[in-house]
């Protein structure tokens, strides 16, 4: 098939959080499969033009715009195993210092007109390479005009009318909420502005659109598609996506085995396997040795690599340090967030400096060693539309523990010591009290080195790479495109 997929960052050339990490993995995947897929995403300042090798392949494509036809240049790159990937180039919108945000972490007030044009120009684009996509995959509010447009202003557009549409939700949260005045700038009908189009509580919602108008619709695991049509995780459209339940499949986002793979990581202390777990202690060694914790083999080291927010449940780790500092247990903590939970932790590290160590930032080399080195990994999200952290964590032998949410049900499975079945730990309330009974529960199972090595080869042998997800979204492709010919 040929598959556009469109996207407002990618890995490895602008990255923000988990949709960049998809968009620069799941292509790949597909191309193995044997489509020709085509990446299309906005030329930020962040990129790198020259340290990626692209090139111009065209200057002054025509897109359609509130004022006036404006010109952008097509520059094109590739991913790791040659798959091109296109760029759209127009300063005015998007060479700046962020890339939807300023310094100072507001929104830019023309969002909402700079992802129109992006997606106007994805479309006009396949136009200018003689690119006929049968699938356009979209995601997020970014481009969720795309299947707009698809569906009104370029109904009846013969370049465009075998081309289904499939729109993903990374996170339900981020709606694309703009003041009504912005609706009228996106060159759209005038009666899509209704409670029954993209009015929203008196405000134009960019996502509400994709979800409208997209032949299909996915979401990033099995339990979050469920959880998005409830009032309590719908964000106000979960009656929309009730109505749309035939339509709405999800699956599970996967991990780079180029990127995350302790046999052949570059940034750990020592490579190993499902087959010889030696170097793992090596890596925990490392670990302890970088953050200036006692290197003491038998002690179990938890790690937590997360934003610091009331949504990832690290209020619930703040609450439970006074109690898991009087065991015998070393804790490491990498990220940053809620400046309140930021100096709590800090503190915490200040009173217990040989059992909690904690770097304020991000720092991609240390979340491999600290993936590599620590036992246990701990993730009490409220909500988790799928997680990667978990994944990476089985991948290395580090075993989760995790709140029964979203992506963290579909992938963690309790471990029965009398099955010897099941990869790590979850809790079913998001309470400091069940958060506790886990940790309790794996530090328990860590004494136990015979079921803990069963556990540590469960997990390392799970298969979440984006070969499974792809073969899943091969088959919701032609399901589109299936259905999309009958609408015809």
């Amino acid at each position: 098939m040929k598959i556009l997929f469109a996207a407002s960052e990618a890995v490895p050339f602008a990255h923000t959080g988990g949709l960049g990490d998809v968009a620069g993995a799941l292509p790949k995947a597909l191309s193995r499969l044997g489509h020709d897929v085509r990446l299309i995403m906005p030329l930020y300042r962040a990129v790198e033009v020259e340290r990626h090798r692209l090139d111009v392949v065209t200057k002054g494509i025509g897109v359609p715009a509130a004022s006036g036809l404006q010109a952008v240049d097509l520059l094109e790159g590739h991913l790791s195993n040659g798959m091109p990937v296109y760029f759209v180039r127009h300063d005015p919108s998007f060479n700046r210092t962020g890339l939807y945000q300023t310094t100072s972490a507001e929104d830019y007030p023309d969002n909402a007109e700079r992802f129109a044009l992006f997606c106007r120009a994805a479309l006009e684009v396949c136009r200018a390479v003689s690119f006929h996509p049968e699938v356009l995959h979209a995601h997020d509010w970014q481009t969720a005009l795309l299947p707009v447009y698809l569906k009104t202003t370029l109904r009846t557009d013969p370049f465009f009318q075998q081309t289904a549409t499939v729109f993903t939700i990374h996170n339900l949260g981020y709606q694309g909420l703009f003041p009504p005045e912005v609706l009228p700038r996106l060159l759209l009908p005038l009666e899509l502005f209704t409670p029954a189009g993209l009015e929203f509580y008196g405000k134009g919602n960019l996502l509400k659109g994709g979800l409208l108008f997209a032949d299909l619709l996915t979401t990033v695991s099995r339990r979050y598609s469920q959880e998005i049509q409830t009032a309590e995780r719908g964000f106000g459209l979960d009656g929309i996506l009730r109505g749309r339940k035939s339509d709405l499949f999800g699956v599970l986002n996967g991990i780079d085995p180029e990127a995350w793979n302790p046999a052949g990581d570059p940034h750990i202390a020592a490579h190993y396997t499902v087959d010889d777990f030696a170097g793992k202690a090596r890596c925990k060694a490392d670990l302890q040795q970088r953050f200036r914790l006692p290197v003491e083999a038998t002690v179990p080291l938890l790690a937590v690599i997360s934003r610091l927010a009331g949504q990832k449940g690290l209020d619930l780790l703040r609450d439970n340090l006074e109690t898991l500092m009087a065991l015998n247990v070393q804790l490491v903590l990498l990220g940053s967030g809620e400046k309140e939970l930021e100096l709590a932790f800090r503190e915490a590290a200040a009173k217990y400096p040989s059992k909690l160590a904690v770097q304020i930032g991000f720092d991609i080399p240390l979340s491999h060693q600290i993936e590599a080195g620590a036992d246990i990994f701990l993730m009490p999200s409220r909500y988790e539309p799928c997680g990667l952290n978990q994944m990476y964590s089985l991948a290395y032998g580090t075993i989760p523990v995790v709140h029964a949410t979203g992506g963290l049900d579909d992938t963690v499975v309790p471990f029965d010591p009398a099955t010897g079945q099941g990869n790590g730990f979850r809790f079913e309330e998001s309470t400091a009290t069940a958060f506790l009974q886990a940790i309790q529960q794996a530090l328990a199972l860590y004494r136990e080195k015979v079921l803990w090595s069963r556990l540590l080869t469960n997990a390392m042998t799970a298969d979440f790479t984006w070969d499974r997800s792809a073969r899943e979204y091969e088959q919701l492709y032609r399901r589109a495109a299936e259905k999309k010919g009958g609408q015809q």
